[in-house]
């Protein structure tokens, strides 16, 4: 029986650890057929996922932090392997003490970084993705609601989500006659590693569940299918929009 994503290859970037959003997509993708390619930033996070990927899966370094790694990478890819159908981009990252305080007090260095690896680097997958992207491509990012409301303790994450998201939009115009499409996932809270790096996490997580529509969280694997959906010719009239995977928190809050 054939499946969703046969004959497609997809890179994911951001893949932590078994807890990750982006294993959750990993796992879906190649449950529904998907040949899956993944990027780490360094050898401490290729040994963790030497323990959770299946033999054999593809994995190569990425850090995005510079263009010419980016390009560099894709370009492996590309000689490797030819061209690509999508990807999945799952990276984010504030300093400590940025994430700790409120935006009031973020200092420069703080703020750029998180823009920088949260929402620049967005710019710079998708510009050497799609010159390696097969027509009916999709690239998809993950983002959250604290980019449109004032999450207690999201602080300088909620801007640079915000920052991902216009670009979305905005790289959505600028591929579209290319015919990839562009869109991003905004998962609800989920105890992640990302997520454990943010003050009085468990509160959030809480208070997250108790506004879901049938008291449980959503979980990897869920927003993962989203994922699968997103990287399908079923999608192929949806770009630059961003979908709730939430279980409907954002309806309450």
């Amino acid at each position: 029986m054939s499946k969703l994503l046969d004959g497609k290859r997809i890179v994911i970037m951001g893949v932590a650890n078994k807890r990750s959003i982006a294993w959750g997509c990993a796992q879906s993708l190649m449950d529904n057929g998907a040949e899956v390619i993944l990027t780490y930033q360094n050898d401490r996070l290729k040994r963790q996922l030497d323990r959770i990927v299946p033999e054999g899966t593809t994995m190569i370094q990425c850090d995005v932090s510079e263009d010419e790694n980016v390009e560099k990478t894709f370009n492996e890819i590309h000689e490797k392997f030819g061209n690509i159908d999508g990807v999945i981009h799952a990276i984010a990252y504030a300093d400590k003490k940025t994430l700790e305080g409120g935006v009031i007090d973020v200092e420069k260095d703080g703020y750029n970084l998180a823009q920088d690896v949260s929402a620049y680097s967005f710019i710079s997958v998708s510009r050497y993705a799609s010159r390696i992207m097969n027509p009916s491509g999709s690239i998809a990012t993950l983002t959250y609601m604290g980019s449109t409301r004032a999450i207690p303790s999201y602080n300088m994450m909620g801007v640079a989500k915000a920052a991902l998201e216009a670009n979305v939009r905005y790289i959505a115009t600028d591929l579209g006659p290319k015919k990839i499409r562009v869109n991003a996932i905004s998962a609800g809270a989920i105890k992640t590693l990302a997520v454990t790096g943010i003050k009085n996490h468990g509160d959030l997580l809480r208070e997250s569940e108790a506004r879901t529509v049938d008291g449980e969280s959503v979980d990897t694997v869920q927003v993962g299918n989203v994922a699968t959906f997103l990287m399908s010719d079923l999608s192929t009239g949806v770009t630059g929009d961003l979908i709730y995977a939430d279980k409907g928190v954002h309806l309450l809050a």
